[in-house]
C-alpha cells in the first residue's frame, strides 16, 4: 500500500507540474486563425493582361477564350489583335495554381480557383490594431 501511495502521489505531481507548464505556454499566447483567400492579397500591375484576365474571370462560370475577349473588351475597351497573345498569362496563372481549367470538346474554358489561406495572430496585436483604428 505505502509503495502505491508514494507513485501515485509521485506520477501525480508531475502530471500536475507538466499540465501547468502547458496551461502557462498556452494560457499567454491566445493565437486566432483568420481564414482569407489569396486573390485578397495580389496585386498585378494595372492595364496589363494579366490584370484583364483576372479581372473577367470568375469564381463561379468558366468561361472560354472568345468570352474573356468580349469582357477585356466590353469592361476595359481593349481590343487585342491576335488572342493567342492571353494564353500564355492564363497559363501561367493556371501553373501558379490561382486558376482552374477545363476542356471539353477540344474547348478549353477557365475560372479562378478560391486558395485559402490561415493567418494566426495573437489576440493582443488584434486588440492593439483595433485600438489605432478607432483612435484614428
Amino acid at each position: 500500500m505505502f509503495l502505491l501511495d508514494f507513485l501515485k502521489k509521485l506520477l501525480g505531481e508531475k502530471g500536475r507540474a507538466d499540465a501547468q507548464e502547458k496551461k502557462s505556454i498556452y494560457g499567454e499566447a491566445h493565437e486566432i486563425e483568420e481564414i482569407h483567400s489569396v486573390w485578397d492579397y495580389i496585386k498585378l500591375n494595372e492595364n496589363t493582361q494579366a490584370f484583364h484576365i483576372s479581372a473577367v474571370l470568375g469564381f463561379e462560370e468558366w468561361i472560354s477564350m472568345e468570352e474573356i475577349l468580349r469582357r477585356i473588351k466590353e469592361i476595359f475597351s481593349m481590343d487585342y489583335k491576335n488572342k493567342r497573345s492571353l494564353y500564355p498569362y492564363v497559363k501561367t496563372l493556371v501553373d501558379c495554381g490561382l486558376v482552374e481549367t477545363n476542356s471539353v470538346g477540344g474547348i478549353k474554358k477557365w475560372r479562378k480557383k478560391d486558395v485559402l489561406i490561415k493567418i494566426k495572430r495573437k489576440k493582443a496585436e488584434e486588440e492593439e490594431e483595433t485600438e489605432k483604428i478607432t483612435n484614428a
